[in-house]
């Protein structure tokens, strides 16, 4: 029996769980890249809170598909239409700082989305910063180790 990616992850919590952890809460990331004239290019963000670069990220909403909600998440935050793999390219955790200064520990499924347009207009402009970077540049610009390796080996199927 095959399982989707929301069956597995739940399971997986339910074992995390038992075995005294805490799940990880479950986001969603694009990957945005393009072809330029020195190769693939590749588009972080900064955040809101600690302008750190990232890349668009968010909560799926109701029963949207993992890739849909990435899509969407890249078009809000960073204003960015194309096409987005149904199949994730990997996966990272980070720790989002709360309000209360604890941290959530989530785990973010990125799919890659090769960019079509790039809107000068969207819904979080003049909150982010855009900006295109070679993956391995990229890959020295986040925080995050795990992602850092998913950006440092990117290659496109498309």
């Amino acid at each position: 029996m095959l399982l989707n990616q929301r069956t597995w992850h739940s399971s997986v919590d339910r074992v995390r769980r038992f075995l005294g952890g805490v799940p990880a809460r479950v986001q969603v990331a694009a990957l945005p890249w393009r072809e330029a004239d020195r190769g693939i290019e590749v588009m972080l963000i900064t955040s809101r809170d600690t302008g750190r670069w990232v890349l668009p990220k968010g909560w799926p909403e109701g029963d949207e598909a993992l890739h849909e909600a990435a899509m969407r998440e890249a078009a809000e935050e960073a204003g960015l239409r194309g096409s987005i793999s149904d199949k994730e390219s990997g996966r990272y955790f980070y720790g989002k700082g709360l309000k209360s200064g604890l941290e959530q520990r989530c785990e973010v499924y990125v799919f890659p989305m090769k960019v079509d347009r790039v809107e000068q207009k969207w819904p979080e402009k003049g909150q982010r910063i855009r900006k295109w970077f070679a993956p391995q540049i990229a890959a020295s610009r986040v925080r995050e180790p795990e992602l850092a390796e998913l950006l440092s080996v990117f290659a496109p199927s498309a």
